[in-house]
């Protein structure tokens, strides 16, 4: 077990109002230097507490001192002991991660040993799970998951490489700005290959071959994978035989996480580590790619907790043979979207009369841009096609190396996208040639922004990149942490995008410079909308947010019930949006009161579109709908 259980190392004044046994008085003063305020968690080895280092005395500098009591009678514990408290602080002395607490310090004074660490605010998900009581979202894990996979790479791709061994619910915290920091690092060691020991760890999250003294970085990616089975259903695997997690499939307990999903967490807790992903930058990627599928489960669809007004109705439906994931698009009179029954659809908007579809060779999430008399629309093939509006054949196709989900724009007589295969594609809207690309270092799903002679897109490898527009060239970038999938927007002079870290970003349109950023408690996919002043954004965290454009302060927000991944769309006074759930809201824009709310059978990625009174949305039940306004 770990030499000190820090799962309590949070702003809790609730730890002051009881002296723990064997713990020092608030008041005590370490080093003539550290002044203790609270005991914030105590375990078999010592205490950790909240304390102010007293140097800064303009300000009150807040740090976290954790304490080694070595009074064991055995020297040889003694000795065990203190070799384990020196390993941690010169371990975290050789790193430089933000999701690893920093140190400052390290003394000893008489029988105990000290460490003085950066001071975290949150609490762990160990704390979350006792106060939740039921599975977290599946969004909400795997992009915890994914930002442990980034401090495991960080750990064991470092010189020398460092094994953890010891990932737990209770060595995960959740900051209050949303950020998961690993704390902990007790029993970490410097990894050296055929080494062997005793066995360490955590019983329940612990894999097999750790029981054998042997540790090795894919040890670390069984214990995360154990993690990531308890956040998701809430069993606890230190109460279950060791290693049963397959007697106990995901899915069986919440069915909201996807087969993918729950398929990449299996492999990861293979008996035999050489079947697990041979790295924790193989496992992100894993996880990476089953996030769009991760709210494929049956949740709450088809459920209605509210009442519909009796007008709120469709005033038609088409069906199409498979998800509509795609959003629709007007073309005047015409409604064109695409589904992953492979096919484009062009519509009559006012009744859904069926006019043509265009078939492509595979699924279409993209979404439709409609250029004169032509519609440009991406395909899982591959493939970008130029169709005629008014006879839907085919004027050109463009091949690239992956699935094109971005959606296209028109400037200049020139076609810009994005591809999975990492390049923003620059193309003669009427001959479909290419005339320049742009490699990033990861898919680009994000639909690209054109301002003047810019254009702004984001990339699954974090960047939102800005363009010259007629040579591809860079002007700048900026880093966003995790995938930009979400559509830059336009507000003055600023930039709008979300991110898979969880943030609204404002950035200067000329330089990347940050202007302000807005947490939420999930994953950024949804695009932002700006009107009359405000920014709309839908989050996974299941809320819709209205922000101040100039400040980025929180004017309110709306609790949609489930993951938002859908874009608003605002329309006099009213935004429209789609949650995983299955519903359509909309929404009174200056007070955040539900106006009414729509069930579809299956959740809404698509993005509404609103024109003639009418809002049209699409469904993975496999319907497009118009509801009136």
């Amino acid at each position: 077990m770990s030499d000190l259980d820090t799962r309590s190392i949070a702003m809790d004044d609730r730890s002051a109002s009881a002296q723990p046994e064997g713990t020092l008085p608030a008041g005590t003063v370490l080093e003539q230097r550290y002044e203790l305020l609270a005991v914030q968690g105590v375990g078999g080895m010592g205490a950790v507490y909240r304390a102010r280092d007293l140097r800064f005395s303009a300000v009150q500098k807040i740090i976290a001192v954790k304490e080694m009591n070595n009074a064991a009678p055995d020297a040889r514990m003694r000795r065990l002991g203190i070799e384990s408290f020196e390993r941690e602080a010169n371990i975290l002395a050789s790193l430089s991660h933000p999701a690893i607490p920093k140190i400052f310090d390290y003394f000893t004074e008489g029988l105990r040993s000290y460490l003085v660490l950066e001071f975290i605010e949150g609490e762990t998900l160990e704390d979350l799970l006792e106060q939740r009581r039921h599975p977290f979202e599946p969004e909400e894990v795997v992009q915890w998951g994914m930002d442990v996979c980034d401090v495991l790479h960080y750990l064991h791709t470092n010189k020398p490489s460092v094994i953890f061994r010891d990932v737990k619910p209770g060595n995960l915290m959740l900051r209050s700005d949303g950020r998961l920091m690993v704390i902990d690092f007790g029993i970490a060691k410097v990894f050296e290959y055929g080494q062997r020991g005793t066995m360490i760890g955590t019983e329940g999250y612990s894999p097999p071959e750790q029981y054998r003294g042997v540790a090795e970085p894919r040890g670390d990616l069984y214990a995360l994978a154990a993690t990531l089975h308890h956040l998701l259903t809430n069993r606890d695997p230190r109460l279950e035989p060791p290693f049963s997690f397959a007697e106990r499939p995901i899915r069986f307990f919440n069915p909201r996480v996807s087969p993918e999903v729950e398929a990449v967490i299996t492999r990861c807790l293979a008996y035999d580590a050489q079947e697990r992903y041979a790295s924790a930058s193989d496992m992100a990627t894993a996880l990476s790619a089953a996030m769009p599928m991760v709210v494929r489960g049956t949740g709450r669809l088809g459920t209605t907790a509210f009442s519909v007004p009796q007008d709120t109705r469709p005033v038609w439906t088409f069906r199409c043979e498979d998800d509509v994931r795609s959003s629709p698009r007007l073309a005047g009179s015409m409604l064109c979207v695409g589904s992953y029954d492979n096919n484009l659809y062009n519509l009559q908007a006012s009744d859904g009369s069926f006019l043509w579809k265009f078939p492509t060779e595979a699924g279409i999430a993209s979404t439709p841009c409609v250029h004169e008399d032509r519609i440009l629309i991406g395909s899982e093939d591959g493939k970008m096609y130029a169709v005629s509006q008014r006879l839907g054949q085919q004027e050109w196709q463009c091949v690239t190396g992956g699935a094109i989900r971005s959606s296209a724009r028109v400037e200049y007589g020139h076609a810009f996208f994005g591809s999975d295969d990492g390049n923003l594609y620059a193309l003669n809207v009427q001959s479909g040639k290419v005339v320049w690309k742009f490699q990033s270092a990861g898919p680009v799903r994000s639909t690209p922004l054109i301002v003047g002679e810019m254009l702004y897109v984001g990339s699954d490898d974090g960047y939102l990149y800005a363009l010259d527009l007629r040579t591809g060239l860079l002007r700048w970038k900026q880093h966003a942490h995790r995938r930009v999938t979400s559509s830059p927007a336009l507000d003055a002079s600023r930039i709008l995008v979300g991110s898979g870290d969880g943030h609204l970003y404002c950035l200067s349109a000329s330089s990347g410079w940050p202007v302000w950023r807005f947490r939420t408690r999930g994953p950024v996919y949804s695009s932002p909308t700006v009107a009359d002043g405000s920014v709309y954004i839908g989050s996974a965290d299941g809320h819709l947010y209205a922000l101040d454009a100039e400040t980025g302060r929180e004017r309110w927000k709306y609790d949609t019930g489930s993951p938002v991944t859908s874009s608003p769309a605002v329309a006099e006074g009213v935004v429209y949006i789609g949650s995983n759930d299955g519903t359509l809201h909309a929404v009174d824009a200056q007070k955040a009161r539900n106006l009414w709310r729509y069930s579809t059978k299956g959740p809404i990625p698509s993005s509404p579109v609103v024109g003639e009174r009418l809002v049209y949305i699409g469904s993975v039940d496999h319907h497009v709908y118009a509801l009136p306004t």
